[in-house]
């Protein structure tokens, strides 16, 4: 389908649009979102990270559930994102040995070429990275996607004229 990505009742509410939304409409809606949540009683790191990506995998899941939008549900996603992170800095660190050209001589001459591996290896980091910023994206850990579920708070009313409260917006 279509359309824009459905957005949060509080975000709807927050910025000052849910006055098509019926009281009825409301409520069922947080009460889907409130089952869709997830639950978070299960949250272990799986078996296939190592140690090092186990401690941050804790690390960001903890965070991730004091924000609240994490649940058992995203183990895979948040240790997919890891271990694809890892590949990626692995690849980095690996790329800075080796240099996009060459030197080599032909018949007595220097001359520069280009290394053949360094363009497949490039294209193995953009994918690389490709994959790390999107399941950043998706679990929240970018700061446009945070932005996305941000509640925005009301406008502080004022008070209401004695005119105001007798006549209300017709004035």
């Amino acid at each position: 389908m279509a359309g824009r990505n459905k957005q949060p009742l509080a975000v709807i509410q927050g910025k000052g649009r849910s006055n098509h939304l019926t009281k009825d409409e409301i409520k069922k809606r947080q009460e889907q979102e409130n089952q869709m949540k997830g639950f978070t009683d299960n949250i272990e790191a799986p078996t296939y990270l190592t140690k090092k990506q186990k401690e941050e995998f804790e690390n960001l899941s903890n965070e991730l559930l004091r924000l609240g939008i994490f649940s058992n549900l995203d183990v895979d996603n948040l240790a997919r994102y890891i271990d694809s992170k890892t590949q990626y800095l692995d690849l980095v660190k690996a790329m800075k040995k080796i240099k996009p050209t060459e030197t080599i001589e032909i018949q007595g001459k220097k001359r520069v070429v280009a290394n053949e591996d360094y363009p497949v290896l490039m294209r193995s980091k953009n994918k690389l990275f490709n994959e790390c910023r999107t399941a950043a994206s998706d679990l929240g850990l970018t700061i446009t996607s945070r932005l996305k579920l941000v509640i925005p708070e009301k406008e502080k009313e004022k008070p209401k004229t004695e005119a105001e409260k007798r006549f209300s917006g017709r004035l």
